[in-house]
């Protein structure tokens, strides 16, 4: 067998062929590849990236619509002919504009809603606020009339300890009720110089009826 020649190599992949290399399918992969090597071909060139949003201030503006329209046309209007188109293109451009307006009205509207639900949540805030500082002040102004009312301007406002509240109740007694008797035990005979005939004087006989009402004396009816 002969070896192969130079007339089995395709014309495409030949060096000495001045044909372009045919172009394939590009998978993501192969783009992206593409990609990157076309910016690396050319550090020194400028890249401009476009901003992901442009303000509807920069939008580049349609022209007005005009103020008096002498031809009216239809959706059907030279159909088959050149005025057609034209057609179609005065409406897309009236489309634009209206989508334009649309777009001003939505953002206006979100602005406004925007700002009232700002000033609403500061007017919140600041009523919360206030709140706040009035209870402060109101339990300052409580907590220094008390202390001004004990006596102690700066010093000690505990409460009473335990030992303090029961000096006080064992200081407090309770004086037991004296019940008279409706007859007298013993018979003293008063003198005219205030002493009886027995061996005991008066007051002492007093002190010992008084020592004896103190008791509880249980009569028996029989």
């Amino acid at each position: 067998m002969s070896a192969q020649g130079p007339e089995s190599i395709p014309t495409s992949a030949d060096p000495r062929s001045k044909r372009p290399v045919k172009k394939r399918a590009l998978t993501p992969v192969s783009a992206q590849a593409a990609t990157v090597d076309a910016l690396f071909a050319k550090p020194e060139q400028e890249i401009r990236i476009p901003a992901s949003s442009i303000p509807a201030s920069q939008r580049a503006r349609v022209a007005a619509p005009p103020e008096i329209v002498t031809n009216v046309q239809g959706s059907s209007a030279g159909a088959g002919s050149g005025e057609f188109h034209v057609y179609k293109a005065s409406r897309r451009r009236e489309y634009e504009r209206l989508r334009l307006m649309d777009e001003e009205l939505k953002e206006e509207q979100a602005k406004t809603e925007f700002e009232k639900d700002k000033l609403e949540q500061a007017a919140r805030d600041e009523e919360k606020t206030r709140k706040n500082r009035e209870k402060r002040e109101k339990k300052k102004k409580a907590k220094d009339k008390a202390k001004k009312s004990k006596g102690l301007p700066g010093g000690n406002t505990a409460a009473p300890t335990v030992g303090a509240k029961q000096e006080k109740i064992s200081t407090t007694r309770i004086k037991p009720s004296v019940h008279h008797k409706d007859y007298v035990d013993v018979n003293v005979d008063v003198d005219k110089e205030g002493q009886g005939e027995g061996d005991e004087p008066v007051a002492e006989a007093s002190t010992a009826t008084a020592l004896e009402a103190e008791g509880l004396v249980i009569q028996d009816d029989d």
